[in-house]
């Protein structure tokens, strides 16, 4: 009788105790829930905008440490960040004894920009430049100039490049991927030593009558003239192209005006170039994609052996971007480089994170330490270079993210500075340098990247020849501008196995092809100078003595000259021999015959 009546009273009760049931499984999902978000939050804390600060004590290029670390902190200063005032006169010809210039072809990377990653505080890093009057004068004329060219300080004339700023939006400000007003003062003072070494020699600055104007399709017309001069400059002698990038197109002008009067500045018209790498005609090439994820496969392998870097890597990662990669991704560490820098090149102080008590301390993260120096003996890093980003996301047409205008937490001054928790350290400045250093001059010099840039390049290279031909056969083009990025630069390296001994390409690098005519016959020649360096004679087209030595004249040494038709020969010819190939097509379809290479 009993059991009879527990059952029945169960059967009463049954949505009762599926209820209870229910009622405590979720409240134990909801207290798991809790307990894993807390162990998240506390684990990654770092991640935080309010836990990051500065230190404002400590800069990184301070005379401090040992007398290694100094002279390698100079050298980073020096190499990496190009200031303005560091800019001067090479190896730059345009007189070299018993030869005529015929021409010069000019490449460019942009200056300095802001980093192209979101980054923590980058608000109080200052990216102005001030007591330079070249500078002033630039922004002076551009302020008080209104004509069918420029007007309120933008580009007003008919083409791609139709409304574009001649300025960074912000003096102070390292606005992302945007150039800096000190990207501006280091082109304009690459363009006064372009201006003294060629532009007498090529007469850039040369008046002729007024005549009969004639139309051409790049610079409107072949003269400008002054209304209360009877004379005019030709026009038609300069080419100038551009990606389509505010900062490759700032660079390309501030550069300009320091190379010609302005007059003639004002009737340029800039072409643009539709690839990173000048590619032209000769773009698509699928065995280059493979062969760029095949680099970048290496590198990341390399960072893997490297578990100290790795280690920086993440740490410094976490604490300087807005948007690191997921848990258990390896960042860049070439992003890093890129942010580290916009805190270097600008004299800002180094990083740091304010303390949380349920954090591990940051001494367990310091590699690079003598004591750890061991682990970093041979540094290495990724194959991407200060990747360019689309100017549509940069100017907020994007997906991305706005740009940061965070306030670090210690700029009310009212309050105590709060505990450091740990800070990015010049140890792991130079421990990851020397990794990336390192890993930049393996992979510059690996087959994959010789490949890779000989199918990148080889619209460029053929422009460039196409444009040597021009100046030999008496054509009125006497100057030619590419003004484009670190890839666009790096590329035709790889492609003409030029030797450097930096593997990255500063800001504001500059490449200069010169053509000379000898004055004793007919015999054409070129001249390689990068960044004010000779280095004609180390292109495989022009090396082992296939390059005269000749004097230069009364600026004293000499110069290397290697016969253009070495170099009309080597495009024409022997482009494709290292690809197993005889033409463009033919090389860019290539596949490996190994299982598993790329």
């Amino acid at each position: 009788m009993l059991l009879k009546e527990i059952a029945r009273f169960s059967l009463q009760h049954r949505t009762l105790y599926c209820y209870l049931i229910l009622s405590i499984w979720i409240f134990l999902l909801i207290a798991g829930m809790y307990k894993y978000i807390g162990s998240i939050e506390n684990g990654n804390n770092l991640l935080n905008a309010k836990g990051f600060g500065y230190r404002k004590t400590e800069r990184f290029l301070t005379e401090e440490g040992d007398s290694t670390d100094r002279i390698r902190i100079k050298e980073i200063n020096q190499t990496d960040c190009t200031h303005p005032f560091a800019i001067v006169a090479g190896e730059e010809g345009g007189s070299l004894e018993g030869w005529t210039l015929q021409g010069v072809l000019l490449l460019i990377r942009h200056g300095d920009r802001g980093p192209m990653a979101h980054v923590r505080g980058i608000n109080e890093v200052d990216c102005g430049y001030e007591n330079d009057p070249t500078l002033a004068r630039y922004i002076n004329f551009l302020q008080n100039t209104t004509t069918g060219s420029t007007s309120g300080g933008h580009w007003m004339k008919t083409g791609p490049f139709h409304g574009f700023p001649l300025l960074p939006a912000a003096s102070k400000l390292c606005l992302l991927a945007q150039l800096t007003h000190k990207g501006i003062a280091q082109m304009l003072h690459v363009g006064d030593i372009v201006r003294q070494a060629y532009a007498n020699a090529l007469g850039l600055y040369t008046r002729v009558p007024i005549s009969t104007q004639r139309t051409t399709p790049f610079n409107g017309s072949d003269f400008i003239s002054n209304p209360t001069s009877s004379f005019q400059y030709v026009v038609d002698d300069v080419v100038i192209y551009s990606t389509r990038y505010r900062r490759t197109f700032q660079s390309a002008m501030a550069l300009l005006f320091g190379v010609l009067p302005p007059e003639k500045w004002l009737a340029m018209q800039i072409q643009e170039s539709h690839s990173l790498s000048y590619c032209f005609s000769d773009c698509a090439c699928p065995q280059a994609e493979k062969l760029k994820k095949q680099l970048a496969s290496e590198m990341n392998g390399h960072l893997s052996k490297h578990p100290a870097i790795g280690a920086i890597v993440q740490w410094i990662g976490a604490a300087l971007l807005q948007n690191p990669q997921a848990a258990g991704q390896q960042i860049n560490p070439l992003e890093i480089r890129d942010a580290l820098l916009a805190h270097i090149c600008h004299a800002a102080p180094l990083p740091c994170r304010k303390i949380h008590s349920n954090v591990p301390s940051a001494d367990s993260y310091r590699y690079g330490s003598k004591t750890g120096s061991s682990s970093t003996q041979d540094p290495l890093g990724l194959d991407v270079i200060n990747i360019d980003l689309d100017e549509a996301t940069l100017s907020g047409g994007g997906g991305g993210p706005p740009i940061n205008t965070e306030q670090p937490d210690d700029s009310d001054t009212t309050e105590q500075e709060p505990e450091i928790e740990g800070c990015v350290e010049k140890s792991h400045v130079l421990a990851l340098m020397s990794y990336i250093h390192w890993a930049g001059m393996k992979e510059l010099y690996s087959q994959s990247m010789r490949q890779q840039g000989l199918l990148r390049s080889y619209g460029l290279m053929r422009n460039i020849v196409a444009y040597m031909l021009r100046m030999i056969s008496g054509d009125r083009v006497k100057f030619v501008l590419y003004s484009g990025h670190d890839k666009t630069l790096e590329y035709l390296i790889a492609s003409l196995g030029v030797q450097l001994e930096n593997p990255f390409i500063p800001y504001a690098s500059r490449m200069v092809f010169e053509v000379y005519k000898s004055d004793k016959d007919t015999q054409y020649y070129f001249r390689l100078v990068y960044n004010g360096r000779d280095v004609t004679n180390t292109i495989d087209v022009c090396e082992s003595g296939k390059s005269l030595n000749v004097p230069r004249g009364i600026r004293g040494g000499r110069a290397h000259l290697c016969p253009i038709e070495n170099i009309i020969r080597f495009i024409h010819d022997d482009y494709f021999l290292s690809l197993n190939a005889t033409n463009y097509k033919d090389a860019c379809m290539a596949q490996t015959k190994q299982d598993g290479f790329f």
